[in-house]
């Protein structure tokens, strides 16, 4: 099973919450209170994001954090790397390892073909694409009528 680590689910969790703060910074304290995420954890992975340039951090009584560039420009994949680093399959999944199977190993070439999609996946989707998912808010299905799609539900003609 592919997983993300809790760090980097953390990591993701805080910068869509940054990224809708806005302007205005969000401690450490403030999101981990609001998601339920131990505040010292959160503080390292916040640090980390800030030490990758995903992240700034802003001193003093309204100090925080806020979002080192446009959360568009901000990819899953980078925040995964950044706390987790290279996304790996297999231990044959980096060029420096290598398992007895290698020589007459049959799936290494797909399966690295499926890491190089995951991680197009990944790197697809932005900060600001998470930030836009509302969990209480379900996606409008499309609809066809009469070759028109309709987000939403059917009307009638």
């Amino acid at each position: 099973m592919l997983r993300l680590s809790k760090k980097a689910d953390y990591a993701l969790i805080s910068l869509a919450y940054v990224a809708a703060a806005g302007d205005k910074p969000a401690s450490a304290r403030e999101i981990a209170e609001r998601h339920d995420i131990p505040v010292e954890l959160l503080a390292k992975v916040l640090q980390r994001l800030v030490q990758r340039g995903v992240l700034r951090s802003q001193q003093g009584i309204h100090g925080g954090y806020l979002l080192a560039r446009p959360a568009e420009t901000v990819t899953v994949a980078e925040v995964v790397e950044a706390i987790d680093g290279p996304l790996l399959l297999t231990v044959c999944g980096s060029e420096e390892e290598r398992c007895e199977q290698f020589a007459k190993c049959n799936i290494r070439d797909p399966l690295h073909r499926i890491r190089e999609r995951i991680q197009s996946a990944l790197t697809a989707c932005t900060i600001a694409e998470l930030g836009s998912i509302r969990p209480d808010e379900p996606e409008p299905v499309p609809f066809s009528t009469g070759g028109v799609a309709i987000a939403g539900r059917a009307r009638r003609p």
